[in-house]
C-alpha cells in the first residue's frame, strides 16, 4: 500500500483560524503570562504559530507524549518519553496539541499536569476528532472539530512523514 495526501485545510484556512483562537487567548489572559506547554513532535508547527499571534507575554516548555508509535490509531498506552525543564507552581497553563483524538493521552496527561499545581491549566487544539472520543477530555480551545479521518501536515505525521506540509491533509492508501 502506498499512502497519498489530499488537502483537507488549506494553508490559508489554518492560518487564519490560529489568528482567531492567539486574540481569543490574549482577551482571556489579558494581564497576565501565558505558560505555553507544546505537546512534542506533532504540536511544535501549531504551538510556534499560535505564540507568534499572542499578544500577552507567553513562555514556553515541551513535554513528550506518545500513544501512536507507527500506527494511525492511538494504542492507548502512553508514555512520557520527555519531561518539563520547569515546574508549573503558580503558572498559568496552555497545553497546545496537534490533535485530540481518544482523549486517553491528554486525559492522562492533564491529570499528571494537575497534580503540579499551575494557576490555572487551560487546553488548546488545532484540530479535534470528537467522533473517536473514549474518553473525557474539556478543550478551551479548538481550531477545527474534523471527521473521523486519518490527517498529517502542518505537524501531524503518518510514520513521522509529511510534518512539513504546509496545510493539513488526509491520507488515503491506495493499492501500487
Amino acid at each position: 500500500m502506498k499512502e497519498k495526501v489530499r488537502i483537507f485545510l488549506p494553508e490559508h484556512e489554518v492560518n487564519d483560524r490560529i489568528a482567531e483562537i492567539a486574540k481569543k487567548i490574549s482577551e482571556d489572559f489579558a494581564g497576565k503570562e501565558v505558560h505555553l506547554i507544546c505537546i512534542l513532535k506533532g504540536s511544535v508547527f501549531f504551538m510556534c504559530e499560535l505564540a507568534k499571534r499572542i499578544t500577552v507575554p507567553v513562555t514556553m516548555d515541551f513535554m513528550s507524549v506518545s500513544s501512536y508509535g507507527n500506527d494511525t490509531k492511538s494504542s492507548g498506552v502512553v508514555k512520557i518519553v520527555k519531561d518539563l525543564d520547569e515546574p508549573l507552581e503558580g503558572k498559568d497553563v496552555l497545553v497546545v496539541e496537534d490533535i485530540i483524538d481518544s482523549g486517553r493521552t491528554l486525559s492522562y496527561l492533564i491529570e499528571i499536569l494537575k497534580q503540579r499545581n499551575p494557576a490555572s491549566l487551560r487546553l488548546c487544539t488545532l484540530l479535534d476528532k470528537p467522533d473517536r472520543r473514549v474518553k473525557q477530555v474539556d478543550v478551551d480551545y479548538t481550531c477545527f472539530n474534523i471527521p473521523d479521518e486519518f490527517v498529517v501536515g502542518y505537524g501531524l505525521d503518518y510514520a513521522q512523514k509529511y510534518r512539513n506540509l504546509p496545510f493539513v491533509g488526509i491520507v488515503e492508501f491506495v493499492e501500487e
